[in-house]
C-alpha cells in the first residue's frame, strides 16, 4: 500500500474530514490574523500585541484534557460538528462589535480567547479521529497532509484575512470567518461514523480525565514527546507573536508585509512536508526533530536582524520548513504512543503542553520585547533553541519499534453470582512460581507489567516476594470498581497480549498462575 503523502486522500472520509479540517484552520487563521492587525491599531504595546496569541492558545492549556476526555467519551461525529458551530458564534459576535464600534483592547482579548475554547474543544478530537479513518503505515502521510492544510490554511488565512482589510475591514473577516466554519460543520455532518459497540457503560467524565493523566505518566515515550514539544514552541512561539511588529518595523511595513511573512512560513512548511517521506528514509526522528528545531532557531536569528523583507522572507521559508519537520516528527511519534481508547486524552495531554508552551511564550517574549527590543527578544529566543537542544541531546522519541495498538479484547471473567457495575474497589491477585535463577530477568518484566497495568486504568500496583518460598512472587493490583475492572479487558492489545506471554514464560508451575478477583464487602451502615 503507497505511503506517498497523498496516498490517504484516496481514502473518501479521510477526504472529506481533511477538507472540513482545512477549512477550519482557514478560519482559525483568519481570525489570528484579523485580531493580532487590529490590536496594533488598539494598542501600541508589544505584550497586548503578543497576548493575542496567548488569548488565543491558552484555552488550549487550560481545557485540552477536559475536551480530550469528551472526545473519548461522547460521539466524536457530533462533538467534531460542534466546534464548528462555536468558533462560527465567535466570529458573529467579533464582526457585531466591530460593526457596533464597542471594540476594545480587553474586549479583543476575550473574545479571541472564547474563539480558542473553539480550537481547544476541536483539535483532540480531530487527532483521535485521524488514525480511524487510515491503515496505519499511511498514518504518518496523514499527519502530514493535516499539517499541509495547516500551512496551506496559513497561507490562505492571512491572505484572505488581508485582503478583506485593506478593502472592506476587519467585521468583514470575522464575518467570512462565520459563513466558512458553517460550512466545514455541515461537512462533518455527513460523515457516518460507526461507533466501537460495547456492552460496558460509558466512562464518568473525572474518572476518564484522571486515566488520561495516569496513562500519559506510566509512558516513556509520551513524557519525552512533552519535554521535547513544550521546549520546542516556548521558543518558536517568539516569531508568531512578534510577527506584526517584525512587519511594522521593516522598510515600507504594513498589513500586505506581514501576509507576505506568513505566506513565506506557511510555503515553506508545505514544502517541507511534501518532502518528509524521503527524508523520513534518511532520517529517524530524532533527527527531524534536531534538524528541524535548529534551523527554525536559525530562520528566527535571520529575521530578527533582517534589514529589508527580501531577507526576511527567505528566513521565514526556512522557518517553515524547520518547524514542520520538528513538529509532525514530534505528532508522528505521540499518535503511536497511545491506543485509540485514550487517544483523544492523550492527544489532548499533548496539544496542551504544544499550546502552553506557546503561549507562555508569547506573553515572555513579548514582555522581554516592550523591556528591551523585538530584534533582541527574537535574538534571544533563538539562542534558548539551540541551548535546549544541547541540554537534551541524550532524550529520544523514537524507539527501536512502535508498539502495536491493535485491539485484542480479552473475555470478561465469569463470576458465580452477578457483580454490580459500581461495586468495589476490586482487588485482583496473580501468583507466580518462578525460577529464583531468573528472579531478576522477571522483575524486569514485571516493571513493564506495571505501567501497563497503570496506563490500562488500575489504581495501584505492586509485586510481592513469598518469605518462606523464594520461588513465590505475588502480583497485586486494585481496580475503582467492577465496571473498570472491565474495561481493562477491553482495552487490551496485541502489545499487551505481547507483554503477558513474557511474563508467562517465566511461570514454571504445572497449572497456570492463581488469579483471585475480590470485591471490597462494604459493611452494613450502623
Amino acid at each position: 500500500m503507497s505511503t506517498s503523502t497523498l496516498a490517504p486522500l484516496r481514502q473518501p472520509v479521510f477526504r472529506m474530514l481533511w477538507a472540513a479540517w482545512l477549512t477550519a484552520n482557514v478560519c482559525m487563521w483568519m481570525n489570528d490574523v484579523a485580531a493580532a492587525w487590529l490590536m496594533t491599531s488598539l494598542s501600541a504595546s508589544p505584550v497586548m500585541v503578543a497576548l493575542v496569541q496567548t488569548a488565543s492558545t491558552l484555552p488550549v492549556f487550560l481545557l485540552g484534557l477536559p475536551s480530550g476526555a469528551l472526545a473519548d467519551i461522547l460521539d466524536r461525529r457530533r462533538y467534531f460538528m460542534l466546534t464548528q458551530f462555536w468558533v462560527a458564534s465567535m466570529a458573529v459576535l467579533m464582526c457585531l462589535a466591530m460593526l457596533a464600534g464597542w471594540m476594545t483592547p480587553a474586549l479583543l482579548l476575550g473574545l479571541t480567547f472564547a474563539n480558542g475554547i473553539g480550537l481547544a474543544m476541536r483539535w483532540p478530537v480531530f487527532a483521535a479521529i485521524v488514525p480511524e479513518l487510515v491503515p496505519p503505515n499511511q498514518l504518518p502521510a496523514a499527519l502530514a497532509l493535516n499539517a499541509i492544510a495547516m500551512n496551506t490554511s496559513r497561507i490562505a488565512g492571512p491572505l484572505l484575512a488581508g485582503m478583506l482589510l485593506a478593502g472592506a475591514g476587519s467585521p468583514w473577516v470575522f464575518a467570512l470567518n462565520a459563513g466558512l466554519s458553517v460550512a466545514a460543520g455541515l461537512l462533518i455532518r455527513r460523515w457516518r461514523r460507526e461507533a466501537r459497540a460495547s456492552s460496558l457503560p460509558g466512562e464518568r467524565f473525572l474518572g476518564a480525565m484522571r486515566l488520561g493523566v495516569q496513562h500519559v505518566r506510566q509512558s516513556s515515550r509520551m513524557r519525552v514527546v512533552l519535554l521535547r514539544v513544550a521546549l520546542f514552541f516556548l521558543q518558536a512561539s517568539a516569531l508568531m507573536a512578534l510577527l506584526p511588529l517584525v512587519a511594522r518595523q521593516l522598510p515600507g511595513g504594513g498589513a500586505g508585509t506581514f501576509t507576505l511573512l506568513m505566506a513565506a512560513l506557511g510555503l515553506g512548511a508545505i514544502s517541507a512536508a511534501l518532502y518528509l517521506p524521503r527524508l523520513r528514509l534518511r532520517m529517524n526522528r530524532d533527527a527531524l526533530v534536531r534538524a528541524g528545531s535548529g534551523l527554525q532557531a536559525v530562520a528566527t536569528l535571520v529575521v530578527a536582524f533582517a534589514p529589508s523583507v527580501w531577507l526576511a522572507l527567505p528566513a521565514m521559508l526556512l522557518a517553515g520548513m524547520g518547524w514542520i519537520s520538528a513538529a509532525n516528527s514530534l505528532t508522528v511519534t505521540a499518535q503511536l504512543a497511545l491506543p485509540n481508547w485514550v487517544r483523544a486524552r492523550g492527544m489532548s495531554i499533548y496539544q496542551m503542553a504544544l499550546m502552553g508552551s506557546s503561549a507562555l511564550g508569547a506573553a515572555l517574549w513579548g514582555t522581554l520585547a516592550s523591556l528591551s527590543s523585538v530584534t533582541a527578544s527574537l535574538a534571544t529566543a533563538a539562542a534558548c533553541s539551540l541551548a535546549s537542544l544541547w541540554l537534551t541531546r541524550h532524550l529520544q522519541v523514537e524507539a527501536a519499534a512502535d508498539e502495536d495498538f491493535s485491539p485484542q479484547a480479552k473475555p470478561p471473567p465469569q463470576t458465580r453470582t452477578p457483580i454490580p457495575p459500581d461495586a468495589g474497589p476490586v482487588l485482583v491477585t496473580i501468583e507466580y512460581r518462578i525460577d529464583p535463577a531468573r528472579a531478576d530477568a522477571f522483575r524486569a518484566v514485571m516493571e513493564e507489567t506495571r505501567r501497563s497495568r497503570l496506563r490500562q486504568g488500575a489504581l495501584s500496583w505492586e509485586l510481592f516476594h513469598d518469605t518462606t518460598d523464594p520461588g513465590i512472587y505475588i502480583e497485586y493490583l486494585l481496580d475503582g470498581s467492577w465496571v473498570e475492572h472491565l474495561r481493562r479487558f477491553e482495552r487490551f492489545t496485541a502489545s499487551d497480549g505481547a507483554l503477558r506471554q513474557r511474563r508467562l514464560g517465566f511461570h514454571i508451575g504445572e497449572l497456570p498462575p492463581i488469579i483471585r478477583r475480590c470485591v471490597a464487602a462494604h459493611r452494613p451502615v450502623a
